[in-house]
């Protein structure tokens, strides 16, 4: 099961690079990247057989995968729960606190979320 979700992840990532530098689609390329570091991490939850609770929040999922990242990418990573969660609202759909990301922003959301995929692959494998 675990290649499931980090096939998911991959279609994720492949679908930023298709949009990462379309100004108008910075928001829905944000949210994938907060979908492909969440698969990545629940992929290796399973490989792991540690039961990943239903919770979408990124920073619940790398306590339980143990991994742990600098100051700069923690505070990425609480960017993107709080993107997640406000998402819920077709309105709000990829929108961070301040509004919609930049292209820069969704850039390094997305070098984190290829960074994470690739650790967790190397890990499983």
């Amino acid at each position: 099961m675990e290649h499931e979700w980090l096939k998911a992840a991959a279609e994720d990532l492949l679908l930023i690079e298709e949009i990462i530098h379309n100004p108008h689609l910075t928001a829905p390329a944000a949210f994938h990247a907060q979908q492909a570091i969440e698969k990545s991490l629940k992929g290796y939850l399973e490989h792991l057989k540690i039961p990943s609770k239903k919770t979408h929040k990124l920073q619940t999922l790398l306590d339980l995968c143990g991994i742990r990242l600098d100051e700069e990418e923690d505070e990425l990573i609480q960017l993107l729960d709080k993107l997640y969660i406000d998402a819920r609202y077709p309105g709000e759909f990829g929108l961070l606190p301040q509004g919609k990301p930049t292209t820069q922003e969704v850039a390094t959301f997305y070098r984190l979320a290829r960074r994470l995929h690739r650790l967790v692959k190397e890990r499983i494998s």
